[in-house]
């Protein structure tokens, strides 16, 4: 019997930077909630809240930015690079010390 492979499918990638933030809106949400709930005065449990909703909004803020930036590496990784011909590129031919010792060659 002989199978058919077909090419393996893409599959999305799942939105991690969305879930973290569903799950913190709702902390901002609960936590306020329980607080009241043990007997904590509601204007400290909505000072909690406000709290916790602008370090949420910072770090979504820092972490759509991390988005980005990989997105734009990976771009950049995908891309062919240009080739400059006559010039010295990086590694041994710029100088410096070499390791590779002084021992002559027959």
């Amino acid at each position: 019997m002989s199978q058919t492979r077909t090419a393996p499918q893409k599959h999305p990638e799942p939105d991690t930077t969305g879930d973290v933030v569903r799950w913190a809106a709702f902390c901002c949400v609960l936590v306020p909630v329980v607080l009241v709930w043990y007997g904590i005065s509601p204007a400290a449990a909505i000072s909690a809240a406000l709290g916790l909703v602008t370090v949420t909004a910072a770090c979504r803020a820092l972490l759509r930015q991390s988005e980005r930036g990989a997105a734009q590496l990976r771009a950049e990784e995908s891309t062919p690079h240009r080739v400059c011909h006559g010039r010295t590129g990086r590694g041994a031919h710029r100088g410096g010390r070499h390791t590779g010792g002084n021992t002559p060659v027959d």
